[in-house]
């Protein structure tokens, strides 16, 4: 009996001890666990409050972009990644290889547009854009494609051209003994090979941020003056980009530095963005007329044309993202977490690549259908653009044919007028490299202007030859 009880007694104290060492094991298990969190929270606000290590001291005259990799890694290792050769269904630069040559020595480009649509070089007979014209690559090319276009070899290009190619804030700055205005019209008038010279990098960090606050700043002369002048249209004077634009702005004005419609005024070839008038594709027109200004004398008709570079912020101001106040970067460089940190996104792309990131912030949708709205647009876009096309090359050979036939400047001058502008309507989304994504009505509207102006032209033309 004594034998049994002491049984059970051993027994029970062996459960209860087995009890408390679990007890005391799960108990050191989650004081570890919460010690471990809170430690990593710590250290993950103490991330927040540091976002970078100043391991090297950055200046005004810090062009390499490597060494502002030493303070900003993270940023740095993307920007790298502009590199990436990456198609979308109607844009992007698939990657073409070539034979090297002396003269141009790229392994690889993008694909010619030329190849692609021969009407282009019915569009620009005469001008360099009917010899070369690709799609466009990322950020890490910029510089090496401007220089080796085989545009460089049938016309003189002026060193203007870098403003919207290069690193330029440094080389102005020297150039302009410290005045930055000064440097960029020096630069402008030189020859582009001497200017080339000047230069060393596509786009760094130095032309977007300032390298002692990091704060967001405008680099680029022809945007400070551009945009005073598209605000004093507005009715808002002496408007100073720098000190007056919200930080939401400046994260468009930034990339509007140079994704704008722009001209060369003068002997001195200085570089103007013309937005007094306004920033419509219209209003631009009426601004070159005012002005008298032509790029080039169609080799075909005779016409004063107009060529349209590559308007992205004219374009996207009309959109519903711009209306929505989304800037620029909130799509092509969105922010994402690294660790603590909340970062943009360096690896500037199109969305349509990132669309996780880029759209689906505000959009939650699947990425297939948003995918699919957007290609939408494009396509739609992409229609309307062939028959514009085809009722400007219709023109362009009724012209030609009157041309050839004898027909004098004043039988041609209204049908020409309608060229001017049917043509640079169809540039203006043409060179716009969103395929019609950042405004898709005002993108239809502008075609549909074409089309008729097109149209108007072929009958300008009958009436003043009197033919049926």
């Amino acid at each position: 009996m004594n034998m049994q009880k002491e049984t059970h007694t051993g027994a029970g104290r062996s459960r209860f001890s087995i009890i408390v060492l679990s007890i005391t094991i799960i108990s050191a298990v989650m004081v570890y666990g919460v010690t471990a969190l809170l430690m990593d929270i710590f250290e993950h606000k103490q991330e927040a409050k540091h976002p970078f290590f100043r391991v090297v001291e950055l200046t005004d005259e810090t062009e390499d972009p490597a060494i502002w990799g030493q303070n900003f890694p993270l940023q740095y290792d993307a920007y790298r990644r502009t590199v990436d050769q990456e198609r979308t269904r109607f844009g992007g630069s698939e990657a073409m290889p070539r034979t090297p040559t002396e003269a141009d020595p790229r392994s690889v480009v993008a694909r010619s547009k030329l190849e692609e649509d021969p009407r282009l070089k019915t569009m620009w007979a005469g001008y360099a854009f009917a010899v070369d014209y690709r799609e466009a690559r990322g950020h890490a090319y910029m510089l090496e494609d401007q220089t080796f276009t085989l545009r460089q070899q049938v016309a003189a290009q002026p060193g203007t051209c870098l403003h919207c190619h290069a690193s330029v804030y440094a080389p102005y700055m020297k150039l302009g003994d410290g005045d930055l205005i000064a440097g960029f019209a020096k630069m402008n008038a030189m020859p582009f090979e001497e200017a080339r010279h000047l230069v060393t990098h596509p786009i760094t960090c130095l032309d977007c941020h300032d390298p002692d606050t990091l704060q967001l700043r405008i680099t680029r002369p022809a945007f400070i003056e551009g945009i005073r002048a598209y605000k004093a249209f507005q009715g808002i004077e002496n408007y100073d980009v720098n000190t007056m634009a919200t930080r939401q702005e400046m994260r468009s004005y930034v990339c509007g530095q140079c994704h704008i419609e722009y001209y060369f005024k003068g002997p001195e070839k200085r570089l103007v963005y013309p937005w007094s008038k306004g920033i419509k594709v219209e209003q631009m027109v009426a601004y070159y007329d005012e002005i008298d200004f032509k790029d080039w004398t169609h080799a075909e008709t005779g016409a004063p044309v107009l060529k349209a570079q590559h308007p992205e912020f004219e374009m996207w101001s009309q959109g519903i993202h711009c209306r929505s106040g989304v800037a620029c970067a909130d799509c092509h460089m969105p922010y994402q977490r690294v660790g603590a940190m909340k970062i943009s996104d360096h690896h500037v792309r199109s969305p349509l690549l990132n669309i996780n990131n880029a759209c689906q912030t505000c959009h939650p949708v699947p990425e297939a259908e948003l995918k699919a709205r957007a290609e939408r647009i494009q396509e739609t876009t992409l229609h309307l653009r062939n028959r514009a096309m085809d009722a400007l090359i219709a023109l362009i050979g009724d012209l030609k044919k009157a041309r050839d036939a004898g027909a004098n400047d004043e039988h041609l001058a209204a049908a020409w007028d309608f060229q001017r502008k049917a043509q640079f309507m169809i540039d203006f989304v043409e060179s716009e490299n969103s395929s019609g994504f950042h405004a898709g009505q005002e993108t239809a509207r502008i075609l549909g202007e074409s089309i008729d102006y097109s149209r108007q032209g072929q009958v300008a033309l009958r009436d003043s030859l009197g033919t049926p």
